[in-house]
């Protein structure tokens, strides 16, 4: 049976064509949000970047790519369990994307969570066999729970896959490492500098390594090629110092420092207290107990170089006001999510110190594992002094120089912290006008299975 066509008229042709002219705008925004969104994201405006992905899930609910990227987003401002359900949504509305499952079991492996991670690294090499990356990932998995065979086979495997993929040479040089060949670790970032000579990883691995063998004049060559390629790069400067004992900082350059920090914000954690028995925070908030009143929520309270903020919770019972400053954003995106701070600034903190209206404003200042990046600590414990009120307490922890020699009462080691003597602690809070309360030997962590000898310091404003 012939059914009559009835044609448009000029009006309704016109209406069509606007209203097509207007989802192809539309369309055209959504994508453009989310590119811009991905440029605050990747320049690390994490909370730009999260608050325009919430707005472009208003406007396009279920998103399988915004869900990812809010959930990447969360994770790195320190908030892992909405990460995960952000991932998990993604992979609800696109669950044959095998970056999703990938990157769920990155965040369930910073957190610890290792079943979860390993079966969702085997969902993405289900869904995706011949990634290199993914094969990498799942080595990293490997190593880190002690199977080290079956570690070595996916690093070798990522390699046959992409014989370029110099991260998997890095991770077998680690991996050797880890077994204490430190010959055959050369080898392999030898052989990922060649795939990649301007990036950073393979130089710093190998200069280290070499440090590892004692061969200081080796490590020092290796940090001076990283300069002829990556020119004032401020970690090749700083462990060419290092090593080299020349033209060495009076502290570690802000650069370098936001570079490093920036670098493993995110895995920060997990890595030094699950497998570096991280002790620091905890010695220093110990100390300072010692000298305090029961907790009543009574004082102001400053953390120096609060990193993720694992000083925070430890005394936030005694904070009426708990401010902390870090050179790092990624650093300070972890410590928001603790909760526990009131306000966190991006400076320096001997530059903070010495602000007109931070002077007297401090009954309590910390420090943990920070000024390992200073070596003269006289400016920085008269700046301290100046912004605490009389009667307050200066708590902070550094490395032992353990023997070594050091003149001058501190040293820079080759692996790229300062260290100091007690004889020069001692003098350095008496010249700043500061009693000594309490100093104590600890071991703030271990590093390639040996304690990491430091000290633990109270002082305080007469």
């Amino acid at each position: 049976m012939l059914r009559e066509a009835k044609l448009p008229t000029q009006e309704e042709t016109r209406q069509e064509a606007e209203q097509e002219e207007s989802q192809a705008q539309a369309e055209i925004s959504l994508q453009d949000a989310i590119r811009y969104a991905q440029r605050l994201h990747r320049g690390q405006q994490l909370e730009g970047a999260e608050t325009l992905y919430r707005r472009i899930l208003e406007i396009a609910p279920g998103h399988p790519d915004v869900l990812h990227f809010l959930g990447l987003a969360r994770f790195q401002r320190g908030y892992p369990d909405e990460a995960v359900e952000s991932l998990r949504a993604a992979i609800s509305q696109q669950p044959g994307y095998p970056d999703f499952h990938s990157n769920l079991g990155n965040i369930y492996m910073s957190e610890g969570r290792i079943k979860e991670a390993l079966a969702s690294y085997r969902q993405a090499l289900q869904l995706a066999p011949g990634r290199a990356d993914f094969h990498n990932n799942l080595g990293a998995l490997f190593r880190a729970t002690g199977q080290l065979e079956a570690a070595q086979a996916q690093y070798q495997r990522a390699i046959e896959l992409d014989p370029a993929h110099f991260r998997a040479y890095n991770n077998l040089g680690m991996l050797a490492a880890a077994r204490g060949d430190a010959e055959a670790a050369v080898r392999y970032y030898c052989q990922s500098i060649t795939l990649t000579p301007g990036h950073p990883d393979g130089h710093k691995l190998l200069g280290l390594a070499y440090y590892q063998l004692g061969r200081l004049e080796e490590a020092a060559a290796v940090f001076r090629d990283w300069l002829q390629v990556d020119p004032g790069n401020p970690m090749a400067q700083h462990h060419l110092a290092a090593c080299s004992g020349q033209d060495v900082p009076a502290r570690a350059a802000d650069d370098y420092v936001e570079q490093t920090f920036d670098g493993f914000a995110s895995s920060f954690e997990e890595q030094l207290q699950n497998r570096l028995s991280y002790r620091a925070p905890e010695h220093v908030a110990t100390a300072l107990r010692r000298c305090l009143p029961p907790p009543a929520r009574q004082f102001d309270l400053l953390d120096l170089g609060c990193g993720t903020g694992l000083c925070g919770p430890l005394v936030a019972p005694w904070a009426a006001n708990l401010t902390g400053v870090d050179l790092s954003v990624g650093m300070l995106n972890q410590a928001e999510a603790k909760g526990c701070y009131d306000r966190l600034y991006k400076i320096e903190l001997t530059e903070f110190l010495l602000k007109p209206e931070q002077q007297g404003a401090w009954d309590l200042i910390l420090s943990a594992d920070t000024l390992c990046y200073f070596g003269p600590l006289g400016t920085v414990a008269r700046a301290a002094r100046g912004a605490l009120r009389p009667g307050g307490l200066l708590a902070f922890s550094v490395e032992d120089a353990a023997g070594k020699a050091a003149p001058e009462g501190h040293l820079l080691n080759p692996h790229g912290r300062y260290a100091h003597t007690e004889g020069y602690l001692r003098r350095c809070l008496a010249q700043a006008h500061l009693d000594l309360l309490s100093i104590d030997s600890v071991t703030l962590r271990t590093e390639g299975g040996k304690p990491v000898p430091g000290w633990v310091i109270v002082g305080q404003r007469a």
